[in-house]
C-alpha cells in the first residue's frame, strides 16, 4: 500500500477517513479526540479549541471550534462511514496549561481535557489512552491504518509563557 496521505488540522477543524490517511496536529491547551474503528480501519480527528459553544440557535451550525459540537461533527462524519459510536475506541491529546499557576488567569486546557472526557463517557466511548494536561505543547500523528498515536511533548521551561 503507499504512503499514507497527511492531513494537518488546524484549531477547529476535524477529519474522518479511512486507512489511506493519517492526521496531525499541533497542541497547546487545545485537545484532540481520536476515535478508531479497528476492523474497517476508519477513524476520525479533531482540534477543539473551547470546551463548550455558545448556545444553539437554528441559522448557527455546528462548529468544530467547541469540544461537543466537534464530537458531535466527527461521529457524523463516521456514521456515513458506517461506523457507530460503539465500534470505536478514544485516545485523548492536548489540555496544556499555557500560563503560570496561580496567574488568576482560568485553565482552559484542563476545561478542554476534562470535558472530552466526559463527552466520551456520555457516548460511551472507551478511552483507551490518553495525555492530558501540564506545560508546554504536543504534536501528534495518528495512523488510521494502525490506530497508532505518536506524540511529541515539548515541555514548558520555567518562566516562559507558551503565548
Amino acid at each position: 500500500m503507499p504512503d499514507a496521505k497527511t492531513i494537518v488540522l488546524l484549531p477547529g477543524q476535524h477529519f474522518a477517513g479511512d486507512e489511506r490517511y493519517r492526521i496531525s496536529t499541533l497542541l497547546g491547551s487545545c485537545v484532540s479526540i481520536v476515535l478508531w474503528e479497528a476492523q474497517r480501519r476508519l477513524g476520525a480527528m479533531s482540534h477543539f479549541v473551547l470546551a463548550g459553544g455558545p448556545s444553539s440557535s437554528p441559522d448557527r451550525g455546528l462548529s468544530g471550534r467547541y469540544g461537543d459540537e466537534a464530537l458531535a461533527l466527527m461521529l457524523a462524519d463516521l456514521q456515513a462511514l458506517g461506523v457507530t459510536p460503539a465500534d470505536c475506541v478514544a485516545k485523548v491529546f492536548g489540555g496544556g496549561a499555557m500560563f503560570e499557576p496561580g496567574s488568576g488567569l482560568p485553565d482552559v486546557g484542563r476545561q478542554n481535557g476534562e470535558a472530552a472526557r466526559t463527552l466520551l463517557h456520555r457516548h460511551g466511548i472507551p478511552i483507551v489512552s490518553e495525555s492530558l494536561f501540564g506545560g508546554g505543547h504536543r504534536q501528534i500523528i495518528f495512523s488510521i491504518r494502525t490506530g497508532e498515536v505518536w506524540m511529541r511533548h515539548a515541555r514548558q521551561t520555567a518562566g516562559r509563557a507558551m503565548t
